[in-house]
């Protein structure tokens, strides 16, 4: 039977599963109530279980029934900060956090693939890692994890990696993308406080006035990034957070902002962490003012291997058809910490569109929006080609 249809006879459970994680969506590395759904999923399997020591981690390992390498799969748990506004009849019952970027499904597909590779387990020429991470949204989950030995549970060195990332909007449901090399972009933090002196409104001159300073940095970080870096090896940067003062007649006594940054290439990356906070630090002085400036470097550029990006868009033709995947001309504009697996094994990561039926990919809300909803119809789609792509990578070898 194929696995396509082994899948599709595990399609009421993991929707199940799946629904029930969003009702109870958890932040960043500690998930008690996740965890103990992912336990309860695997319970029965032919598994060798180990939960993180320092993070809520489940890293689940099956031995195959021959000889043979290793692969890794991987599936992250965590929800985010944003208050639901889907309507869904299992929203989040947890005012203000939310599964609002597919996670529950990326759980529930691993969880499939992991029952799937179990039913071939004496066929299987080698072992399996699956590894279910917390803290993806910007708390470091993967780097932890790999401190931990995920990188290592198989007991050897793994011979490839993989891992699925579901969008709500651009792709319809159920179409797959990937690229060679760079698929998606770095990240990294900037916070900025304009530290000034308070005063009355009505006489700037008395004090220091912090807020002209942080508008001409906001503006000036804009500029900066079209004058400074090659169009073809972009940056974005985005201030999501701009505060200042408490009342339109008192001056100020700080003004602070947060930006998203951005970047494709590992030069660009090292290249902001300095420019930027001298930028600021700039026209902080220009003002007679100073700057209290963070820059944290989160995740660097996920870099797929272009013969396991091939290798597993292949897999997608065979399994789905000609028609449902394509290789895409440009990276997207999201980050992953996947990125720091696939710096130290080859592999790849997929996108799988699970746009709702009654919505159109081009405007449907996207992932990260308190409206973002997703089609829980393609996990077996999802689970299939993870088992798939581990069956098929261990029958190759290093071939």
């Amino acid at each position: 039977m194929r696995m396509v249809e082994r899948a599709e006879k595990h399609r009421e459970d993991l929707v199940e599963l799946r629904r029930a994680l969003h009702r109870e969506p958890e932040i960043g590395l500690a998930l008690p109530l996740t965890k103990a759904k992912v336990l309860a999923a695997l319970e029965g399997l032919p598994l060798e279980i180990t939960e993180g020591r320092t993070l809520g981690s489940v890293t689940a390992v099956l031995r195959g029934g021959r000889p043979g390498g290793a692969v890794l799969l991987r599936g992250d748990m965590d929800a985010l900060p944003v208050r639901e506004d889907t309507g869904l009849e299992y929203s989040s019952r947890f005012d203000g956090v939310m599964h609002g970027c597919g996670h529950d499904l990326h759980v529930a597909g691993l969880v499939g693939a992991a029952r799937l590779l179990c039913e071939v387990r004496d066929e299987l020429p080698g072992d399996v890692v699956f590894m279910f991470q917390p803290g993806e949204e910007g708390h470091d989950g993967a780097r932890m994890m790999i401190e931990e030995g995920v990188l290592d549970a198989a007991g050897r060195p793994l011979d490839a990696a993989y891992a699925v990332h579901v969008a709500a909007n651009m792709l319809p449901a159920g179409f797959w993308a990937t690229k060679p090399d760079v698929v998606m972009s770095a990240s990294d933090v900037l916070r900025v406080t304009v530290r000034g002196e308070g005063g009355h409104g009505s006489s700037p001159h008395r004090g220091k006035d912090p807020v002209p300073a942080a508008c001409e940095m906001v503006l000036a970080l804009q500029s900066h990034v079209t004058r400074t870096y090659d169009i073809f090896d972009p940056v974005v940067v985005t201030v999501g957070r701009l505060a200042a003062g408490t009342q339109q007649n008192v001056l100020a006594h700080e003004a602070e902002f947060e930006a998203t940054v951005r970047s494709y290439s590992p030069a660009n990356q090292e290249r902001l962490r300095e420019a930027l906070p001298a930028l600021v630090r700039g026209i902080a002085a220009a003002h007679g003012l100073e700057a209290d400036v963070e820059y944290r470097v989160l995740y660097p550029v996920t870099v797929n291997d272009a013969a396991e990006a091939a290798f597993a868009m292949d897999t997608v033709h065979d399994l789905f058809g000609g028609n449902a995947g394509f290789v895409s001309p440009v990276p997207a504009s999201g980050s992953e910490d996947f990125s720091l697996v696939l710096r130290e094994v080859p592999g790849a990561m997929l996108m799988l569109g699970a746009t709702p039926a009654d919505a159109d990919p081009g405007s449907a809300p996207a992932n990260h929006s308190p409206q973002a909803r997703y089609d829980d119809a393609v996990l077996p789609a999802q689970a299939a080609l993870l088992a798939e792509l581990a069956v098929r990578r261990l029958s190759r070898g290093d071939a």
